[in-house]
């Protein structure tokens, strides 16, 4: 039988190469691209996850808490809260603030928390080409 070429795994970058634009794109939307000097790319990433995130508050969506019960329960809601979590300075900001929306029956408070969490969802694709450029494995 024939032999399974060999793939070659890519060593890790230093921390100190990626952890910046990382972080910042966490809690910036577009911000590690920015540090990155991808400006528009940037302003587009800021625009969509900034943009996506307030259309979701403005239809009354509902943030996840993380919540233990079954496994189903604890997967959608632990799952919510760090897709929520992951827009950063947004939902930060508006934890603060004190938005509070109850989990209410609608269509339209029903997308608007799947707007919150996909918003927080297309951080993490953010972030994951932030690192790619920072690591130089991405022009």
């Amino acid at each position: 039988m024939g032999d399974k070429p060999k793939t070659v795994r890519q060593p890790m970058p230093p921390l100190k190469v990626w952890f910046g634009p990382v972080a910042v794109a966490w809690l910036i939307p577009g911000g590690g691209h920015f540090l990155l000097n991808r400006r528009g790319r940037a302003a587009l990433l800021f625009f969509a996850i900034t943009s996506m995130f307030l259309l979701g508050l403005m239809m009354r969506g509902a943030l996840f808490r993380p919540k233990v019960g079954d496994l189903l329960t604890t997967l959608i809601y632990c799952g919510g809260f760090l897709g929520d979590l992951a827009a950063g300075l947004l939902y930060l900001l508006t934890v603060w603030l004190g938005y509070s929306q109850p989990e209410v029956a609608g269509h339209v408070h029903d997308y608007g928390t799947k707007f919150l969490v996909g918003a927080g969802l297309l951080n993490v694709l953010a972030m994951v080409d932030a690192y790619e450029i920072a690591a130089g494995r991405k022009n």
